[in-house]
């Protein structure tokens, strides 16, 4: 990876690459389509494959209350990124310097200038520079103009629609993780760090992880099968994860919690990543304690189950 903070020309081991620029949240399998194609392109062509993307998202900046919370945090998209098999993985610090750029001026001196594309690869809806003023079709022009290879990659299509980050977002909004994997390729990942809570998960007999700072989307309230990877590190603990509120002990703040399953040891303070695999059943309010333990170890037994089919 490397960082992008102004104009200066890139190491020479990427000039005259086939690159393509983008926001890449989720990386799902419509930009794997995409990525797909620019690197067989770039493979018939013995060039080397870029992408770029911005951190933060354009929209973070210039309408803050329109940015949409990420799907995946930074590192890693840069990770799924370079697995999709990009030579490198350019992040621009996104700032005036960079969104003042008109259309023309991006071109200039981003792609012909700094990168010296040699290839440009990217959506039909593609847009770029200020005020989004330019589009596939003008990059296109600009492209056979200046001798650089172009293609336009056509949407990728599942159940009759198109397969977006936004559709992504509304799967988990509406708790559907199942639905989500399929169009990301991979389930939902969420991390977070494990904090102190009221210990009402222990005081049951069944302890969880309460996770605090959780920086991507988080799901629709809920319980989920879930698997958990402390540190970042595995083997995947298969777990059952509670999304929201305490009803029954009248407990209105949203929390993320995960029980991972036969598992002993203290977890505070330290990283967890959670897959969000599915939901096994909406949040609702219990009449009492033995009723809550009794579903709550169902629960964990249909997660189990549910991990192990993964």
């Amino acid at each position: 990876m490397i960082t992008l903070e102004d104009f200066t020309e890139v190491p020479p081991r990427i000039r005259g690459a086939y690159l393509t620029v983008g926001n890449f949240d989720g990386v799902h399998r419509g930009h794997a389509h995409l990525l797909a194609r620019l690197c067989a392109r770039a493979k018939g062509a013995h060039a080397p494959t870029v992408i770029l993307t911005f951190n933060p998202h354009p929209v973070a900046l210039l309408h803050p209350e329109k940015a949409p919370v990420p799907l995946v945090w930074p590192e890693r998209e840069v990770a799924l990124l370079e697995a999709a098999g990009a030579d490198e993985v350019g992040v621009f610090k996104t700032g005036p310097w960079l969104l003042g750029l008109s259309a023309r001026e991006f071109f200039d001196r981003v792609i012909v200038e700094q990168f010296a594309a040699r290839g440009v690869v990217e959506g039909p809806n593609f847009a770029f520079g200020r005020d989004r003023g330019g589009d596939a079709g003008l990059l296109g022009q600009w492209c056979l103009s200046s001798g650089i290879d172009f293609e336009v990659v056509e949407p990728t299509v599942v159940d009759g629609e198109l397969i977006s980050s936004t559709r992504i977002r509304q799967c988990l909004a509406d708790g559907r993780a199942d639905d989500a994997a399929r169009l990301m390729g991979r389930p939902h990942r969420i991390r977070g760090k494990v904090v102190t809570g009221a210990g009402r998960g222990r005081g049951l007999g069944i302890p969880t992880a309460n996770l605090a700072e959780v920086d991507t989307l988080i799901p629709a309230d809920g319980v989920y099968a879930a698997n958990v990877w402390i540190d970042g590190k595995g083997p995947a603990l298969a777990s059952a994860c509670n999304i929201g509120p305490r009803p029954t002990f009248d407990e209105r703040s949203r929390q993320v919690e995960a029980h991972i399953i036969d598992y002993q040891g203290d977890l505070y303070g330290r990283a967890l990543e959670i897959d969000i695999l599915e939901q096994l059943r909406p949040t609702r309010k219990f009449a009492g304690r033995d009723e809550l333990v009794a579903q709550i170890h169902n629960d964990i037994e249909r997660a189990r189950e549910a991990c192990r089919a993964r």
